[in-house]
């Protein structure tokens, strides 16, 4: 790691230490809101910038990571990418354009369009596998490795768990996403 770099989490580090609320300010419980959305938020800036190293966003190289594994509509695409259509419809034609995937139609429905990965996309998958996969070593890293295994399992089991499926906000609220429908 660069001096600058160390330098640089050093000095975030101390201010997201700083910016969080003293816990009896708010109340007895640690603010999981403000340390779970504070440490998305920054993983989320690592990654779009050493994704950018390649030339894609977390989004691109999730739905071509995606496609890339199995012969998948955009639908499909968009519920495994957590996207709504309009984002999908723009990202794969975003793909398109730069010759990393195509809309080809499917051999079991010919309503469906299935999205194929290039050549191409397949050799950037492979790259922005590389970098995603050294991200998140890089945060597990920061952890003592007696915790690492710990922190995924309970994040694991909050995803999948209490934390599985957004509520639902109440009449003539604004700011919270609503959960997709399944498809029927």
């Amino acid at each position: 790691m660069t001096t600058d770099i160390a330098a640089a989490r050093q000095a975030a580090s101390a201010a997201a230490s700083a910016a969080a609320p003293p816990q009896d300010a708010l109340g007895a419980a640690p603010d999981v809101s403000f340390l779970l959305q504070h440490t998305a938020h920054v993983l989320t800036t690592q990654m779009t910038a050493a994704l950018a190293e390649i030339g894609m966003s977390p989004r691109a190289h999730c739905v071509l990571a995606h496609a890339a594994q199995t012969e998948r509509t955009q639908a499909q695409l968009a519920e495994l990418s957590d996207l709504d259509k309009t984002t999908m419809v723009v990202t794969v034609d975003q793909l398109e354009r730069a010759g990393l995937a195509e809309r080809v139609p499917s051999a079991t429905d010919r309503r469906a369009r299935i999205i194929r990965v290039t050549a191409a996309g397949a050799d950037v998958v492979a790259a922005g596998q590389q970098i995603v996969d050294r991200v998140h070593g890089d945060v597990l890293g920061a952890l003592p490795e007696r915790e690492r295994a710990v922190f995924v399992s309970a994040l694991n089991r909050l995803a999948g768990g209490h934390l599985a499926v957004p509520a639902d906000s109440p009449e003539g609220t604004q700011g919270v996403r609503r959960p997709r429908q399944p498809r029927k």
